[in-house]
């Protein structure tokens, strides 16, 4: 009897506040977009970031606070999706497979849908596996809701082949 492949899933999380810096570019999923960028010791992409910690924690490699600490100089002002190109890479080395990761993004503006395929493409050739996005609104709720940041939500499913003999 053939050996089922290993099924690991991570869940990944990130939060910013909008910035007060009118030269801060707000970054989501490696697309800019119009509006105040977001705080942060990188560039503040919280669906990179969070596609980035469900990877690592799927793949049991830890969280990104641990691979890129935000006290380490190196990382100030880092691209995230760089980060995430890094973090994919170490996944794959250890003989995973991204199968999807599906994130929601969570914020009041701006509207996600005209740039959800360039977000959607730009991730999925990152991370080697299709990844969704969806937007979602907090309805006037909470930090989110009072337009306050911006957070997203991500959960990846990773796939390795059973070893043979085991």
């Amino acid at each position: 009897m053939a050996e089922l492949p290993e099924l690991r899933v991570g869940q990944g999380f990130d939060v910013h506040p909008f910035s007060d810096d009118p030269d801060r570019t707000m970054v989501l999923g490696g697309v800019a977009f119009d509006g105040p960028g977001l705080v942060g010791h990188s560039d503040a992409d919280a669906v990179a970031h969070a596609v980035t910690d469900a990877l690592l924690g799927a793949a049991g490699l830890g969280d990104i606070g641990q691979r890129y600490p935000d006290t380490d100089a190196a990382f100030a002002g880092s691209d995230s999706m760089a980060l995430l190109a890094d973090a994919a890479a170490a996944v794959h080395a250890e003989g995973w497979t991204v199968a999807n990761v599906d994130c929601t993004v969570v914020l009041e503006a701006p509207k996600l849908a005209p740039q959800r395929e360039a977000m959607q493409a730009g991730l999925t050739a990152v991370v080697g596996g299709p990844v969704t996005v969806k937007g979602k609104r907090a309805e006037g709720l909470g930090a989110l809701g009072r337009r306050e940041g911006v957070a997203c939500f991500a959960a990846a499913l990773l796939v390795r082949a059973a070893e043979a003999g085991s």
